[in-house]
């Protein structure tokens, strides 16, 4: 066994260990430490990376939903709104309508009442000149004349009494 090179390397590195093993420990636990340190830093930093990424979620998420709400009401009042213009607009065509018949109707009516009038003037020209033909072969001219001499005498009187 004294011969073996595998016995005498342990040897060596067991006294090497004895001899510099706290010169080189205490440098290695250091930077293990500092290691472990940064880790656990860089650990809790990514943990409040983490619930700040999680509470942006949640704000984004309200802020989304809110939205979403918002966008819900403003359609259901453009609906509401819509319909109240087209109710105001039917409203408005029908009143519209009725006027213009309200406006056909009176211009029938005055259309009915100047035709009853051009008739009524048509009757009494037609009834006038059949007076006048029927006169004129029934009576003698003298006493046409004396017809027209006395309604003419009459007329002050009848426009007197018709003016009262």
């Amino acid at each position: 066994m004294l011969h073996e090179p595998r016995f005498w390397t342990a040897v060596a590195f067991f006294l090497f260990f004895v001899l510099f093993g706290r010169k080189i420990w205490a440098p290695l636990a250091t930077a293990l430490d500092v290691r472990a340190e940064r880790i656990r830093a860089d650990l809790d930093e990514a943990a409040r990376l983490r619930r700040e990424a999680e509470q942006m979620l949640e704000d984004a998420t309200r802020e989304r939903e809110t939205a979403l709400a918002e966008a819900r009401a403003l359609v259901e009042h453009s609906l509401a709104e819509a319909s109240r213009i087209a109710e105001d607009a039917r409203r408005e065509a029908e009143a519209v309508a009725a006027r213009r018949e309200q406006m056909a109707r009176d211009r029938i009516a005055a259309s009915e009442r100047s035709a009853v009038r051009e008739v009524r003037q048509v009757a009494i020209d037609v009834a006038v000149q059949a007076t006048r033909d029927a006169l004129a072969l029934a009576l003698p001219a003298e006493t046409g004349q004396q017809i027209v001499d006395r309604s003419i005498a009459d007329l002050p009187a009848a426009l007197s009494h018709r003016a009262a």
